[in-house]
């Protein structure tokens, strides 16, 4: 991957370009996800049967998409333990939020596309 991008002179300006790879990985993996359906929310919201799920599912899965793009972009390799421990931090704030932050109903829950049309349709059905 590396060898290909050398011979690409639009990849030479290092400091314009700096982590590049890395936000083409990273996109590239959630929409591929999005539209294959691998989800790693999907699969907690089964498991789990909860929103709260859904939500660490959606911070999992752009952890999992950070730590592989921090992997195969060489300028960002080096931070690759940071930005997978640093993703993971804001998980701690879940149980804190859930004890003392309101829900408003208005929130829209987090979730794959099929269940992010579910919640809307649940939604108009309330009004």
């Amino acid at each position: 991957m590396e060898h290909l991008l050398d011979q690409i002179n639009f990849f030479h300006d290092k400091v314009l370009l700096r982590g590049y790879i890395f936000g083409v990985i990273h996109a590239g993996l959630i929409v591929v996800g999005y539209y294959t359906g691998w989800s790693i929310n999907r699969l907690l919201k089964i498991a789990t049967n909860g929103y709260i799920a859904g939500i660490f599912g959606a911070i999992l899965a752009h952890v999992v998409a950070d730590f592989v793009a921090s992997l195969i972009d060489p300028d960002i390799r080096p931070a690759t333990l940071g930005i997978f421990l640093g993703g993971l931090t804001p998980l701690l704030l879940i149980p804190f939020f859930e004890k003392f932050v309101v829900k408003s109903k208005h929130h829209i829950v987090v979730g794959d596309h099929d269940d992010i049309k579910k919640d809307l349709d649940d939604h108009d059905h309330h009004h």
